[in-house]
């Protein structure tokens, strides 16, 4: 208990700054040390500019006091000059009050410029000096508190910027990973031409197609689009990419393969996340496509005569409740007909008035340019939503046309 009010004691007292004095008059050392301990000050004294260097070297002050002259015969001040050089050298001198006997101008102007920030003639008056003295520790004391405050800035700054490269250095290898996972080369069927284009509107999104061979002459053909951007979007996209790729087969109907995601989403996620999701499987020699919408924006199948079909039969979004229920279509495809799948990244695009490109634009697009091949289709979207925005993209955009040929 005692120890412990000893110690509160010692903590509330005022802080004591210690002075380094460098003279190689003993009466002066006398008469300094009497005015100065006497003020609570903290006091080391030298006679030697090597003794002053090296006490310099082992302790911290919060002023050094230092005669300018050592050789008793001189008056130029050059021993002094010459320990101030040495100074300068160090990475956080103290404050530094020159003492001398011989001030001239000249002297002091020197002493100015090796850094000396006040300058204080023998005999000295002591309410004068202890001015100096006080003036002098608390400004060295601020600049000491600056320069710590800057040191910590900085390291936090670098901290910070490295923080920041290792993240973009992440994100770069991310994007790079989710391209990889997309399909690079586009399997294509005898009598169909297959296009497709992925744009994300971060560095990595959420928007995933894929084309999934099921046999010799038939595909999958799947979009989708996970809620939200970003890294967690992409995260999720790599899942349902693999479960995907890990259910999909000739034998398991679009509508199984709805439930069984939506079970595996649901399981895997947040209510706040979810999934839109359109999986079809095509027929190559019959050109039936079987298909189920979870929520997704439905596709458009555009006749050669121009009249047009909607893609939504199926069921809800991909992740919101455990249990759904998914019905499967099918649509008969004949030759010039046009099948474009698409996310929200497209029909929502926005002018600068804040007008969304929308479903009616895309429509009237593709009944202009349905003879086209599927990569001019492709092309041909891209580049109206692209000058439609202004270039400005707020969420990823997928699309993949199908052409059937003759």
């Amino acid at each position: 208990m005692v120890e412990t009010e000893l110690e509160t004691a010692t903590d509330s007292e005022p802080m004591q700054h210690r002075i380094l004095i460098a003279d190689d008059q003993k009466d002066v050392l006398d008469a300094l040390q009497l005015l100065l301990k006497g003020r609570g000050y903290i006091l080391e004294t030298v006679s030697t500019p090597a003794d002053l260097l090296a006490a310099l070297a082992q302790r911290e002050f919060d002023l050094l006091l230092m005669d300018l002259n050592y050789a008793r015969d001189t008056t130029s001040g050059r021993e002094g000059l010459d320990v101030l050089g040495h100074l300068k050298e160090m990475a956080d001198p103290p404050p530094v009050v020159a003492m001398t006997g011989w001030a001239t101008v000249g002297l002091a102007v020197a002493t100015m410029q090796h850094g000396v920030s006040d300058f204080v003639e023998k005999p000295w008056t002591n309410s004068r000096l202890l001015e100096i003295l006080e003036k002098q520790i608390e400004m060295g004391r601020a600049r000491r508190e600056s320069r710590r405050r800057a040191n910590e800035e900085k390291h936090a700054g670098e901290e910070a910027l490295h923080h920041l490269e290792q993240q973009e250095r992440e994100i770069a290898e991310a994007k790079a990973i989710q391209e990889r996972l997309l399909p690079r080369d586009i399997p294509q069927l005898a009598g169909y031409e297959i296009a497709s284009s992925w744009q994300s509107a971060g560095t990595v999104g959420g928007d995933y197609f894929d084309l999934l061979p099921l046999g010799p002459n038939a595909l999958g053909l799947c979009i989708a689009d996970v809620a939200g951007k970003g890294i967690p979007a992409a995260l999720l996209m790599s899942n349902l990419q693999a479960a995907v790729r890990g259910l999909c087969s000739p034998s398991l109907s679009p509508e199984d393969l709805c439930n069984s995601l939506n079970s595996l989403v649901w399981r895997n996620t947040h209510t706040d996340r979810f999934i839109t999701l359109f999986y079809g499987q095509l027929d190559g020699a019959t050109r039936r496509l079987r298909y189920a919408n979870a929520g997704h924006n439905a596709p458009f199948v555009v006749r050669a005569n121009g009249s047009h079909q909607r893609l939504q039969e199926g069921g809800g979004v991909l992740g919101v409740f455990a249990e759904q229920s998914y019905s499967m279509a099918e649509v008969q495809l004949v030759p010039g007909d046009r099948v474009v799948l698409f996310t929200d990244g497209v029909t929502e695009a926005c002018n600068s008035d804040g007008e969304e490109f929308g479903d009616a634009r895309l429509l009237a697009l593709l009944q202009e340019h349905r003879a086209l091949p599927a990569a001019d289709i492709q092309g041909k979207i891209v580049a109206a939503t692209s000058e439609f925005s202004g270039g400005h993209r707020t969420d990823d955009a997928t699309l993949l046309v199908l052409a059937v040929g003759a």
